[in-house]
């Protein structure tokens, strides 16, 4: 097959999913990569063919949602037309399903348009009045709709009242490359990463932490950046923890870190699935974090770590004093996110589902 995956080229999970989905699939189909910048992860130049959106800059198109979707609309026709693609594969519905479906329209209907819902298309830019309907059509036109968790497509259905079948691949990680690499630290690390906004509660975790280094030796790596990342940055300062808190911004290899951690703290006001937390467990990490969205299909409380009510930090320090005061549980906890990890969620588990649904999407042309 030729496919066309387009994404934005973050930190976050959505763009990281469809860069590792992309080498993946390049083993067997013809991949092209499209967005505004080469992301993160699309380093092993070969496999993958990437194509840069360029934006023309005017005083028109000076909001850049809007001048986004009419160059990567034009980006996608122009590589449909030239490569022959069978599949467009886009993550996230605005803009990117709106876009493809404009290219799908320009090309007279000669491609199919995968969509996969990641969290935001449905809790926070689809809901808003600016959106929504766009974001609807959007997904109703799609020839194939995924989600990434059970808790997102209910969500989806209910917000977007959705009719046509919404199929549930959730995230992966390469258990090869998430791997412990480091066990018996005297000084234990507490870890986190995301993107730095206020729905992942980065102070919970400061003040947590502050809680437990009281009672253990333990050094805090917040991995990540974002709008919050000055106000955690003060905190950590005003609570006189700077020395035991170290920021480390956007880090690319994420998993040597997360090899060396003792656990990982997710404490979100809502995760759609929690990629980062997957990562954790493939590296045996214990987590604890909220009780919200797909990290409840995710953890299984007190097996492979440890669930919590959004904003009660003095469980989030509970349950991470428990984990690291025993080594044996801690061991244990590791142990179990790992092997749930290796049934669950490994490339040869997830890759393959996307392929019969391309395959699927195709013989209904």
């Amino acid at each position: 097959m030729k496919i066309g995956i387009v994404c934005f080229p973050t930190f976050g999970g959505s763009g990281i999913i469809a860069t590792e989905l992309a080498h993946l699939l390049a083993k067997k189909h013809k991949i092209h990569l499209i967005s505004y910048d080469k992301p993160v992860r699309l380093e092993r130049d070969g496999d993958v063919l990437f194509h840069k959106v360029e934006l023309f800059e005017y005083p028109l198109f000076e909001r850049i949602p809007f001048g986004y979707s009419l160059a990567l609309a034009s980006k996608l026709a122009e590589i449909i037309k030239s490569y022959k693609l069978d599949i467009i594969h886009v993550h996230y519905a605005v803009p990117n399903a709106v876009s493809a479906y404009l290219a799908k329209k320009i090309c007279n209907d000669s491609v199919k348009v995968v969509t996969t819902l990641h969290g935001t298309d449905s809790y926070l830019v689809g809901r808003h009045p600016s959106y929504k309907e766009v974001t609807q059509f959007s997904m109703q036109q799609s020839d194939g709709l995924t989600t990434v968790s059970e808790y997102l497509k209910e969500r989806t259905m209910t917000e977007f009242n959705i009719s046509g079948e919404i199929k549930v691949i959730p995230n992966f990680v390469d258990p090869q490359e998430f791997r412990r690499l480091e066990k018996g630290r005297e000084q234990k690390i507490v870890c986190h990463s995301s993107n730095f906004r206020p729905i992942k509660r980065i102070p919970d975790i400061i003040k947590a932490f502050r809680i437990v280094s009281k009672e253990i030796n333990c050094k805090l790596l917040l991995i990540g950046d974002g709008p919050e990342r000055p106000k955690a940055e003060k905190l950590a300062k005003d609570l006189g923890m700077s020395d035991r808190v170290d920021f480390l911004g956007n880090v690319k290899n994420v998993q040597g870190i997360l090899g060396k951690s003792d656990l990982f703290l997710l404490p979100s006001e809502d995760e759609s699935f929690g990629l980062a937390a997957l990562e954790a467990m493939s590296c045996e990490v214990p987590v604890v974090a909220s009780k919200i969205g797909g990290l409840r299909e995710l953890i299984t409380h007190g097996v492979d770590g440890y669930l919590i009510k959004v904003g009660d930090v003095e469980a989030l320090a509970e349950y991470s004093l428990k984990t690291l005061q025993d080594p044996k549980l801690q061991e244990e906890l590791g142990n179990n996110a790992r092997q749930k990890v290796l049934k669950r969620y490994t490339p040869n588990k997830i890759v393959p589902k996307y392929e019969k649904l391309y395959n699927e999407t195709l013989k209904e042309r």
